[in-house]
């Protein structure tokens, strides 16, 4: 076989071979078939091992693949290729080659402008075309070619000052146009930009020597296409004096790096406010105003309302956040609230949710269009639209933004339009309200005209940056007419504009100086800027009526003027309020149980009052007197006192001075009616308390001992000491007070219950509150008030129980004493943790509180008062001691004879039972004796005489121990002449060695000496 014929069969061959792999797998899914790298390169197979790689021979779909040179050589073409699901590699149609590069210097020329051939890196193969800029020459070759060294075939050329050129010298402003991507501006801002420029260099008084060229490039709105784009426009000749970025996120990279160029940074199209900071770009201006512009407008909308407070939900994005910041600070200055704060990232399902659970009413929405109608879908879902709510959105939306659908929300026209209706914008004036001519010698409905020529009749609802057009076109004029105010200048200093470089900061500054004092009248309105290089504009304000915008005013904030036109229309009746309408309502006491714990209490210091009375009447009688009468009378105050302090108790409201209040904290200082409930209850405790524990107390005291000590003092009681103890637990108690009210006094505090919504369709919440008489440590206090009161309690409870047996004529009412304080301990130790459980509930509190005083009062002074006067009624001991030693002289001797007498009978009837005693004793005896005597005869007279021991003598001569005298028995003649010790002692009738013992009197008898 030839071999020319073997070469083409070799050649068939290889080039088959792939094709029919591939043919084969495309017929097998799930996969594509390993493909050959380039020449000089090789493929990065990632997530594999060189194994791996030798034994796969298809590679599952979505896998992809990323071409590597060898040396110097730089990918062109695709870079990356992905295996698809028909079974091949993306981008097939484009060829991946590893090429030498050369050196990228050739690519720049001053003063002058290169070309490259194909556009891209300078490759092998790469042709570069070279001219000068007007005035200048082109030295040496007009072209280069990249060869396969990597070397250009030429030369490098110059451009060299043209001595002999007299037209005019051209500027370039080097631009970013966002011409697709999330705002394309660039659609229209270019076509306006382009228009202005024409109209400058046609000028004649405005740069006469000079004409503008724009080298603008799209951006697509990318930070990271915007970076690739500036390091093209600052390392490509020619020197562009001027940056002219669009789109926030890129006017922020493009301004934050022109500052290391020298270069003035003007945008058309930025509202981030971040991008006002001086100190980050010096150099930066825009002719669209700050977003933060609107603030001033809402803040101005919110005081015509009367709203202070207000709710805000934005997306999460760089502007939205500096333009919420500005807006807290603007409102908080006007003394606005923002009381929700929400925030998204693409969902805003939680944030509304949020907003509709903590009430919000009045609400600042900031987020882009696309975010605006899923936020207003959950706003349907949720009802947080109609006549109780007002939104606030940016005015830069569509105008049937809401109409449009949308397949990443769930809800209908219809619903979208119930839900958006009524909703306020603020919008930044873009093209200006008046007919007047500024500084291009056009009117804005003139430029409007020229501008949808120069678009060719495109829909300007269709065309991205129609509206922000205006903008774009005076902000060349600003430029235009602030490098015309430079020429002057920078001749005086010998500098010319043409010699702007990078590196130079005199003409940049003087660029500068002209900028920030620009003061025209353009297409969008008065031009000027602000110390931070914001255009400063009016606001109009518009509000969606019936599916449509309509303008409801102006705001001119360099003024401060809102200029109205009266025709907002609510759902409501007019602007709603800013939250629900709060009514506080103050829980009262129920006025009939105050008027009947007021008539029991009132009885009870009725009561007290007589047997106060009874006991200072009847102070003198014995009886009285046995009973310590002033313990009594302070008992008797301390429970009128303590009733006393029910009606405080009881007294609410305006009583309390100050009814304004607005939380939990509010609290008027020193209330009188806190003061006397403290101050009855405390000493009305102490006086009536106090008095019964001292009786109970020196009754222990002296009574539970048996020295003889103790003994003697049980006849010496000596009343100082009684009230000596009353006084020391009443100056304690006053002495506690004190020290509470002057280091924590009592306040009026406000308790706020959970709100409750009335009957009927009304935006009103009912605010239930309940004041107290409350100190910042009240619990602390109370603790150590009911500690000392509760130790005071048990020690009392424990001393009535020790002396419920003993009887003393000094203090005779001992006994009702403890009793007293049974019933009161166990109602105060019930009382105290009932009440403070039941301080919210005002009517059960007071009637617990109250009825438990009432309750102890009562039995208090029964307890003590009504025996004694019952006694003193039926025993008829009404006579006072002096009226009984008046009588006494008069009836001295009646009394002695009538004692003596009754001593007789009573001594005559012992006589006779002592004869009758003694009778019987002698029938006893003479039955003992015959007993005996047949007991003796009985005995067998054997037994006597077998007895070893002491003979035993006859009954006549010893008398058995049975017949004995009984103990304590005496003779009739002694008998007679006794008594018992009870009348010895009140008659000197009989001698006192003639008394007889009360165990000498048979116990049956004994009733008889004291009947």
């Amino acid at each position: 076989m030839p071999c020319p014929v073997m070469a083409w069969l070799l050649f068939i061959f290889f080039c088959c071979v792939p094709t029919l792999s591939v043919a084969i797998h495309n017929s097998t899914a799930g996969g594509c078939a390993i493909i050959r790298p380039p020449r000089d390169g090789g493929i990065r197979y990632r997530g594999l091992t060189q194994e791996q790689i030798r034994s796969v021979q298809i590679l599952p779909v979505d896998y992809e693949i990323e071409y590597i040179c060898r040396g110097s050589r730089i990918i062109v073409g695709p870079k990356v290729r992905k295996c698809l699901p028909d079974g091949t590699w993306t981008d097939m149609s484009q060829h991946s080659r590893c090429l030498l590069l050369c050196p990228r210097a050739w690519t720049s020329l001053e003063n002058g402008r290169v070309l490259l051939q194909p556009p891209g890196p300078p490759v092998e193969s790469t042709t570069l075309r070279y001219s000068c800029h007007a005035g200048f020459k082109l030295e040496g070759r007009n072209s280069s070619y990249c060869t396969k060294l990597g070397k250009w075939d030429s030369p490098k050329p110059a451009c060299l000052f043209d001595r002999n050129y007299t037209g005019k010298k051209k500027l370039y402003i080097g631009a970013l146009f966002p011409m697709s991507g999330g705002w394309p501006g660039g659609q229209a801002c270019l076509p306006s930009a382009q228009m202005a420029l024409d109209l400058v260099n046609n000028r004649s008084d405005i740069l006469p020597d000079y004409e503008l060229e724009l080298i603008y490039y799209d951006s697509m709105c990318d930070p990271g296409e915007a970076t690739k784009l500036l390091y093209d426009l600052l390392y490509t000749e020619p020197i562009k004096i001027v940056l002219m970025p669009g789109c926030s996120s890129v006017s922020t990279l493009v301004a934050e790096a022109a500052r290391m160029w020298n270069l003035i940074v003007l945008s058309y199209g930025s509202s981030s406010p971040a991008l006002s900071n001086r100190q980050r770009f010096p150099t930066f201006f825009r002719t669209h105003p700050s977003a933060t512009l609107h603030n001033p407008t809402r803040v101005k909308l919110f005081q015509k309302w009367n709203w202070n407070k207000i709710a805000t939900i934005q997306q999460t994005t760089e502007v939205f956040t500096s333009t919420l910041d500005d807006l807290e600070q603007r409102v908080k200055e006007a003394g606005i609230e923002i009381s929700v704060r929400q925030s998204f990232l693409t969902d805003p399902a939680v944030a509304v949710k949020n907003l509709k659970r903590q009430d919000a009413r009045i609400i600042v929405g900031l987020f882009y269009e696309t975010e605006a109608r899923k936020v207003f879908c959950e706003v349907f879902k949720e009802k947080l639209y109609g006549k109780k709510y007002v939104w606030f959105l940016i005015g830069w939306y569509a105008d049937n933004w809401f109409k449009i659908k949308d397949p990443a929300i769930n809800c209908t026209v219809e619903n979208m339009t119930e839900a958006v209706e009524g909703h306020i914008t603020t919008e930044i004036v873009m093209l200006n309200p008046e007919t007047v001519r500024g500084a291009s010698n056009l009117t804005s409905q003139e430029f409007l005209g020229a501008l949808m020529n120069r678009l060719g009749g495109k829909n300007p609802e269709e065309t991205g940056g129609f509206q922000e057009a205006p903008l774009a076109y005076d902000a060349v004029w600003a430029l235009a007419l602030a490098l015309n105010k430079t020429v002057e200048p920078l001749k005086t200093k010998g500098r010319r504009l043409e010699d702007f470089n990078y590196n130079n900061h005199d003409i940049t500054a003087e660029i500068y100086r002209a900028l920030n004092t620009s003061s025209f009248e353009g297409v969008s309105g008065h031009v000027v800027f602000d110390a931070q290089g914001s255009r400063m504009a009016w606001t109009l304000i518009e509000q969606l009526q019936g599916g449509s915008y309509k303008k409801i005013g102006y705001y001119d904030m360099t003024k401060g003027n809102l200029s109205w036109y009266g025709n907002d229309k609510w759902i409501g009746s007019g602007p709603p309020a800013d939250q629900t309408v709060v009514i506080r309502e103050f829980r009262f006491l129920s006025q009939n149980l105050f008027i009947s714990v007021s008539v029991f209490a009132s009885l009870g210091i009725l009561l007290g009052i007589v047997c106060l009375t009874f006991n200072i009447y009847n102070s003198n009688v014995r009886y009285i007197q046995n009973s310590q009468p002033y313990l009594n009378n302070m008992t008797a105050v301390g429970c009128m006192l303590a009733l006393a302090a029910v009606f405080p108790l009881g007294i609410d409201g305006p009583h309390h001075g100050n009814d304004d209040g607005d939380d939990a904290n509010r609290s008027s200082p020193v209330p009188v009616v806190c003061q006397f409930r403290l101050w009855l209850l405390g000493l009305g405790f102490s006086l009536a308390y106090g008095s019964m524990f001292t009786k109970i107390w020196w009754v222990h005291t002296l009574f539970t001992k048996k020295d003889e000590k103790k003994e003697k003092k049980k006849q010496h009681l000596e009343p100082w000491k009684l009230y000596a103890t009353v006084g020391v637990l009443l100056a304690i108690d006053v002495l506690s007070l004190m020290i509470w009210q002057i280091v924590d006094p009592l306040l009026i505090t406000i308790e706020n219950f959970t709100t409750e919504a009335p009957k009927g369709d009304l935006d009103v919440l009912i605010q239930p509150q309940l004041k107290h008489c409350s100190s910042k440590k009240m619990n602390t206090w109370l603790g150590v008030v009911y500690g000392y009161k509760g130790l005071l309690l048990l020690l009392g409870i424990f001393l009535a129980y020790e002396t419920k047996s003993i009887s003393t004529e000094k203090i005779n009412d001992h006994r009702a004493v403890g009793m007293a304080i049974y019933n009161v301990a166990v109602l105060c130790m019930i009382t105290a943790p009932v009440t403070m459980i039941l301080s919210s509930q005002q009517n059960a509190s007071f009637a617990f509180a109250s009825l438990a005083i009432i309750f102890s009062v009562y039995i208090t002074l029964v307890v003590l008062f009504v025996p004694k006067i019952r006694r003193l009624i039926t025993r008829g001991e009404w006579q006072s001691e002096q009226q009984d030693t008046l009588k006494t002289a008069s009836s001295t001797n009646n009394n002695d004879e009538e004692k003596s007498r009754q001593l007789e009978r009573e001594n005559r009837e012992l006589q006779k039972i002592i004869q009758q005693k003694e009778e019987r004793v002698s029938e006893l005896r003479s039955q003992l004796a015959e007993r005996q005597a047949l007991r003796s005869r009985r005995r067998p007279s054997g037994q006597t005489q077998n007895h070893t021991g002491p003979q035993q003598p006859p009954p006549s001569q010893a008398e058995p121990k049975q017949l004995s005298q009984p103990p304590g028995y005496s003779p009739a003649d002694k008998l007679s002449s006794s008594i018992p010790p009870s009348f010895s002692n009140s008659s000197n009738l009989y001698q006192p060695d003639s008394k007889l013992s009360r165990n000498h009197c048979h116990n049956s008898r004994l009733p008889l000496l004291y009947k």
